[in-house]
């Protein structure tokens, strides 16, 4: 699929909304019992850029990115402030944060992954856009230094040895999130003060 390894403007990414969403199936029975079917095995994430507008520079640079872009045709990275890192918001990333793999003696690529666990429940997102410069990884909590590299476009982790079998292979990264504009078309406001605004600029993530 056509990408643009480029990040939409993070000063207009913070003011955004938005988050995962879910297919679910829900067939109501006559006795007022449910059946449910989950249609997607992975969540899918949606947002609305409109809310980070504020000045009319705002407006140009979304207007320039998505023409740009070719509005649908083009995907693209976007930074989700509430949910960009391996770790808590509030923490730094480190080469222990998330288990990517478990050396088999044989295997040298691993792909990295976000898990989201609560209680015995546990969901693992696969990362493909992780930020260049921000990934570190280790080998049963010991950090490499070296003898490895990474794919800032897929994420995948490539070792030049492949790890022991048994072993731990952990990584701590930032990441974006692959999205399109989910529109052909912008609605721009012109007010009195020509200040401009956009009614929406809806994005979805592309999933490979």
């Amino acid at each position: 699929m056509a990408f643009h390894e480029i990040r939409f403007p993070d000063n207009i990414s913070r003011g955004a909304r938005g988050g995962p969403e879910r297919r679910t199936q829900v067939v109501e029975l006559a006795s007022g019992d449910e059946e449910r079917n989950a249609s997607w095995v992975n969540s899918r994430r949606r947002y609305d850029a409109a809310y980070g507008v504020r000045r009319s520079d705002d407006l140009a640079a979304v207007v320039a990115f998505f023409e740009a872009r070719n509005g649908r045709l083009y995907g693209f990275r976007w930074k989700d402030w509430g949910d960009y890192k391996s770790c808590l918001p509030s923490g730094i990333p480190a080469a222990g944060d998330q288990l990517i793999g478990t050396g088999d003696g044989t295997a040298t690529e691993f792909q990295l992954a976000k898990a989201y666990s609560s209680g015995a429940q546990t969901w693992a997102r696969s990362i493909t856009k992780p930020v260049a410069g921000t990934v570190t990884v280790a080998i049963d909590g010991i950090v490499q230094a070296s003898g490895w590299s990474i794919d800032a476009t897929t994420g995948l982790v490539t070792f030049s040895a492949a790890p022991a079998s048994g072993t731990a292979i952990t990584a701590g990264f930032e990441f974006d999130v692959p999205v399109r504009f989910d529109t052909d078309r912008l609605d721009v406001t012109h007010d009195i003060e020509r200040l401009g605004s956009i009614t929406s600029i809806p994005l979805i993530e592309v999933r490979r």
